[in-house]
């Protein structure tokens, strides 16, 4: 593309525009949650008695009395008509990892020729959209086509507008006639009760579970992302079939000034941050921290802590936000895992934690035995089910950053920090545990506070970090939905404080003294922690090092999707979902029957459209500079001097052409191959068409770095990540 369009990007909005200040005469925050039919919304339309029974089901999980839906719809309806609505729609999680709904009218005949608005409380309750449209992973044959949503009541009804129509969105979960689920949600919700469960146990175990009704996860999402202008975005087919580039050259600087992390935020970002955080604050979104992130365009958005069924159903929604505010603002935000080569990709670190229904949160560390079951549970399970974990996070777009020096390694391990690592080796020796203390440090000026040091380090390589009073699962990939991450991490978690909880109680004898009942504990912690503290690694994660050590000490290191995913074909993962009751065996073989189609179908989507990119765009611009590059060598020649560096030239072209040729033979040879086994078609692509790809843009870039701007079809990365943001 010639570079004298650049300008037409960074002019965009005006790059020397300034935004007034939003309105200063508003109460801060109160419009917080004013589209979410939660808080003083209910409060105030629904009858006490309904309303007990309504927060009892949302606070303390008890089943929900049909009796009170009529109510609850007719003052939903009110409520959502009051503003702006015409439409409700059961909003739910399919196995496709977006979100579905289907919009209906609050329309209805009133019986004397005329219509009124009306939503019963059945219309609340359940909907029956057709399931057979949706992946099932065979659960379903096409022709049995119906499934049912239920709603969600602990997750609260919210409006949207979108294209200036507000609609009443119902989180609902999605299964089939059969009962079983097709959806994210349902098994989220299982996995939540399975670890309250035994939560309870370890606190009644240690006497603290009086005023505790129940023990739930918490869940706070950092999302990371990239922003473009949309009118160099809609000139890169890659960019808007598949979500990331296919072909381009590295711009000559990227990050390696590291100018971008945490540096003023440009002001045309700055005014899309500040109305999309507009936007989650009326959906009750708590959006907390925003800054520009290591790669040029990249920025990131975290919220505060929240439950985490409800943190996984806002963070759908900040994503939709995200790409909505975005086209308003006359740029599209990115949120693929890998965007572009050559710089960083996007994650979406998972800050998991427990906390009970009175606020507090159990992994805050504490020298007491109980913080230690917890933790213990969770090193178990990690190192037991490391591989399952391993492939909650594979996919086609985060099998490109997994592994680089960018991301996690595929290695998942944990890092434990000064502080928890020193109460670890205490216990495995057997010693008093005392908590370790930070300290402050002096900053050499006067005028400087003292600042205090945390007891712990960070370490930004480790895959599962302790980060002071919660775990960091950093592999998530930054479009995927954390349901499914989540679903596997609680059952796990669950089945280890189950198996430590039933050790304690065989263990602790009642009337058992306070000393007698705390040496026992610690026995069965020590034993524990010494079975499964190889899972515990403090160190370089990206180091060669690192990847001989953990083959040394058995933890798995899964490279790719197809080597990640049969963890959860074994036995030992079916009998973990079922002794749980979070799958059964046929819905876990549906879930992994669907990433794998999920995974050769968006390898094979990418491939045929580098394959067009490269036939109908790029080699046509080469062709053209080749026959320049010949006039000119032919005329010099006619004119009797040699032209050797063009010669040199018009080589280089032809053998990179020639070499993207063969790369493009390959992939076409691939693509029309038959293939009856969708796990086999997978291991194909990684080994072979990957590959191919791989050559096919290599050949590509470096063209691209030959040919002139002018004659090049694509927005370059310098375009595209420096181009239109300023």
């Amino acid at each position: 593309m010639d570079l004298d369009n650049f300008g037409r990007y960074r002019a965009m909005n005006g790059s020397n525009a300034s935004y007034a200040p939003r309105d200063v005469n508003r109460e801060f925050g109160e419009d917080y949650g004013s589209r979410i039919f939660a808080g003083n919304v209910i409060q105030r339309r629904l009858a006490p008695n309904v309303l007990d029974k309504l927060e009892r089901t949302i606070h303390f999980g008890t089943k929900l009395d049909p009796e009170i839906a009529d109510e609850v719809a007719a003052a939903m309806k009110d409520w959502a008509i009051e503003n702006g609505c015409t439409h409700y729609c059961h909003w739910f999680q399919p196995l496709t990892g977006a979100t579905a709904e289907k919009h209906d009218s609050f329309l209805s005949f009133d019986g004397r020729g005329g219509v009124i608005a009306e939503f019963t409380g059945e219309s609340l309750v359940r909907g029956e959209p057709d399931a057979s449209s949706f992946p099932t992973g065979n659960i379903r044959d096409t022709f049995e086509a119906r499934g049912y949503t239920a709603w969600d009541p602990t997750s609260p009804a919210f409006i949207t507008i979108n294209g200036g129509e507000a609609t009443l969105c119902i989180p609902t979960v999605f299964v089939s006639w059969t009962g079983e689920s097709l959806d994210q949600k349902t098994p989220l919700l299982r996995s939540i009760e399975a670890l309250n469960t035994h939560a309870m146990r370890i606190l009644k175990s240690f006497g603290s579970a009086e005023g505790v009704h129940r023990v739930s996860s918490t869940l706070g999402c950092e999302q990371e992302y990239f922003l473009v202008d949309e009118d160099a975005w809609s000139e890169r087919p890659d960019l808007m079939l598949c979500g990331r580039t296919l072909l381009g050259a590295d711009s000559p600087k990227g990050h390696q000034l590291d100018d971008h992390y945490f540096g003023s935020i440009p002001h045309r970002v700055l005014s899309f941050m500040g109305d999309v955080e507009e936007r989650l604050y009326l959906l009750g979104i708590p959006a907390k921290t925003r800054h520009n992130e290591v790669a040029p365009a990249q920025f990131e958005l975290a919220p505060l802590f929240e439950s985490t069924n409800l943190a996984c159903d806002h963070q759908m929604l900040t994503m939709s936000v995200l790409k909505n505010v975005a086209r308003e603002h006359g740029m599209v935000c990115l949120i693929h895992e890998k965007p572009f080569a050559g710089v960083n990709g996007s994650g979406k670190h998972n800050n998991w934690s427990l906390s009970t229904d009175s606020g507090k949160n159990l992994l805050s560390p504490k020298s007491n035995l109980q913080f230690l079951s917890f933790v213990t549970a969770v090193v178990r399970a990690i190192d037991l089910h490391a591989d399952m974990l391993r492939a909650t996070v594979a996919n086609a777009a985060n099998d490109l950053r997994l592994g680089a020096n960018e991301a996690p390694p595929a290695i998942i391990s944990i890092f434990a920090g000064h502080l928890l690592q020193f109460m670890i080796d205490e216990l495995i020796a057997g010693k008093t545990i005392q908590k370790a203390e930070g300290s402050f440090m002096e900053l050499g000026s006067e005028s400087l506070p003292k600042v205090e040091r945390h007891a712990g380090d960070r370490n930004r390589t480790s895959p599962f970090a302790f980060t002071g009073n919660k775990f960091e699962f950093r592999a998530v990939g930054s479009q995927a939905s954390v349901a499914w991450p989540n679903t596997v991490l609680n059952t796990i978690i669950a089945e280890s404080l189950d198996h430590i909880a039933t050790r304690i109680e065989e263990a602790v004898e009642e009337g058992m003294d306070t000393a007698a009942r705390d040496a026992a504990v610690m026995t069965i912690l020590q034993d524990v922690m010494k079975q499964h503290s190889r899972v515990v690694f403090n160190g370089d994660n990206y180091s060669d090092e690192w990847k001989q050590e953990a083959e040394r000490r058995g933890l798995p290191n899964l490279r790719s999707t197809p080597d990640a995913l049969p963890a959860m074909e074994t036995d030992k993962a079916k009998a973990l979902f079922d002794a749980y009751n979070v799958l059964s065996d046929s819905e876990l073989e549906a879930r992994v029957e669907v990433l794998y189609e999920s995974y050769v179908t968006v390898c094979e989507i990418e491939a045929r459209t580098q394959m067009m990119m490269l036939n109908t765009m790029v080699l046509p611009a080469v062709a053209r500079y080749q026959s320049e590059i010949g006039e000119s060598v032919a005329a010099a020649s006619a004119a009797g001097v040699e032209s050797t560096a063009m010669k040199s030239r018009l080589e280089e072209l032809v053998r990179l052409t020639a070499s993207l040729y063969s790369a493009i033979q390959e992939i076409e040879s691939f693509l029309s191959a038959d293939f009856d086994c969708v796990k086999q078609r997978a291991v194909d692509i990684r080994d072979t068409l990957l590959p191919a790809m791989e050559r096919a843009r290599t050949s590509c870039d470096a063209l691209e770095g030959l040919v002139p701007s002018d004659l090049w079809p694509l927005p370059s990365y310098t375009e595209l990540l420096f181009g239109g943001l300023a």
